[in-house]
């Protein structure tokens, strides 16, 4: 063998693990009968989506099958919530959840939970929260932000205390 050979060889090995890592396309005839039915609107473009594209399209499609007719309705509501943006609140949008997906997941529970206090919150009660941050100027919501995480410091640190307290761990 060549040192050429060789060369090209250790090539082709070393690019061998990227390119197994990478989802190959999918021809649109080797889906399943109901995953062709869930993304029939997509059929036209399907050859020209990234082998990624299509492997999300897939699995959302699969979720799809699973949800309850409730679900459903849900996510066409915030589909076209979605598709009723602007591209510049899109593209807000995603800067987030992509900012969101880089925190550590116990920050993400700790999102999640706020959101869901909020959720929760009656409508009016919802509306003049809303009211009030729109109000403020930014360094106004960033002191709210410092206070809000000082409270939430201090209310995890009153959580633990008892439980130190009780263990033998406090200093009495």
């Amino acid at each position: 063998m060549n040192k050429w050979t060789g060369l090209g060889l250790a090539l082709a090995l070393l690019a061998l693990p990227a390119a197994q890592a990478e989802p190959a396309a999918i021809e649109w005839q080797r889906l399943s009968p109901e995953e062709q039915r869930v993304l029939q609107p997509m059929q036209e473009r399907w050859n020209d989506l990234t082998p990624e594209h299509q492997e999300r399209l897939r699995k959302g499609a699969a979720r799809w099958q699973t949800m309850s007719p409730e679900e459903r309705s849900q996510a066409r509501a915030r589909l076209k919530t979605w598709q009723q943006l602007k591209p510049e609140q899109r593209e807000q949008i995603r800067k987030r959840y992509e900012r969101f997906r880089e925190l550590p997941p116990a920050e993400q529970e700790r999102i999640r939970r706020s959101r869901e206090w909020y959720r929760n919150l009656p409508p009016a009660q919802r509306q003049q929260l809303r009211e009030r941050w729109e109000g403020m100027t930014p360094e106004q919501r960033q002191q709210l932000r410092q206070e809000t995480r000082q409270h939430r410091q201090e209310q995890e640190h009153n959580k633990e205390r008892p439980r130190l307290e009780r263990d033998g761990v406090g200093g009495r």
